[in-house]
């Protein structure tokens, strides 16, 4: 059943958990994606990013997502990543996407104000919800740009919820889209600042990669949504690889079964993890 971001992130706060968010760039992820939360009996968000329909056209993919999403056994949301145009956002929720997000995290302060709470008017006239992004969060996934890392400002995030309207709001604590390189190092303190300033429920990008100990401590500081890509991609292509590695000369049907199976159990993995309550193994 197709649900909005708000209605899943009202639950995870009550429950003091996460809502997990996967990119599904083609039909067999996003049927991993959604088995793995009818599996688990957890309500999920899928999503694509502006930056990835030149692989992924809105066109093809879109109606997919949102058929996947109404025919799902649990409640699913299904969001537009890093909008970065008016023109893309719109074409995403006529195709009925329940959410969208609006980076205008490249903008100055006020800038990105006014050009998301635009955003918000429009995206309230369908029904959807609407997440935005203060601070850089750093990688690639936006644009094809590497980005750096530049930490969320407190006062913006205080601005920001006495001047905007939105149900979700990205916030740098040092995490990056992408792979990192070394550990992840997350800035609880920061984390914390910005959970009792702002008004929205926060979101955690560049999601693959962090530990599942630094995921339980960043919900239990304020973080209502993870977003996972690269995590689940390089599953899928792992499986690939070893349907290829154990049988050279087996079909496409099942090559692509292996990768399948390798991004559910990824997918089941994380959704574990941000339930915030189950024993982790």
């Amino acid at each position: 059943m197709k649900v909005t971001l708000k209605t899943l992130l009202e639950k995870a706060e009550k429950e003091n958990s996460a809502v997990g968010c996967f990119t599904v760039p083609n039909m067999e992820i996003l049927m991993a994606t959604i088995s793995a939360a009818e599996e688990k009996q957890t309500p999920i968000v899928i999503q694509i990013a502006e930056g990835r329909l030149a692989h992924s056209p809105l066109h093809y993919l879109g109606p997919m997502m949102v058929h996947a999403a109404e025919e799902a056994k649990v409640p699913i949301c299904v969001h537009l990543d890093h909008g970065l145009t008016e023109d893309t956002i719109r074409q995403a929720l006529d195709l009925g996407f329940s959410s969208v997000m609006y980076d205008g995290s490249r903008n100055a302060i006020a800038e990105n104000i006014a050009k998301t709470q635009r955003i918000t008017e429009l995206a309230r006239q369908y029904g959807a919800s609407v997440e935005a992004e203060i601070g850089s969060i750093g990688g690639k996934e936006a644009t094809d740009n590497v980005e750096t890392v530049q930490y969320t400002s407190l006062e913006d995030v205080k601005r920001f919820s006495n001047e905007c309207d939105v149900d979700a709001l990205a916030v740098a604590i040092g995490n990056a889209h992408g792979h990192y390189k070394g550990t992840p190092k997350l800035n609880m303190p920061l984390l914390q600042q910005l959970a009792r300033a702002s008004a929205f429920p926060l979101v955690l990008h560049g999601g693959s990669g962090i530990s599942a100990e630094q995921f339980r401590a960043c919900i239990d500081h304020g973080i209502r949504k993870i977003n996972i890509a690269t995590g689940v991609l390089d599953a899928y292509v792992e499986g690939l690889r070893e349907a290829l590695k154990n049988n050279p000369s087996c079909t496409f049907y099942q090559v692509n079964e292996y990768g399948r199976k390798h991004a559910q159990e990824e997918v089941k993995r994380h959704i574990t993890v941000f339930n915030n309550k189950e024993v982790l193994a």
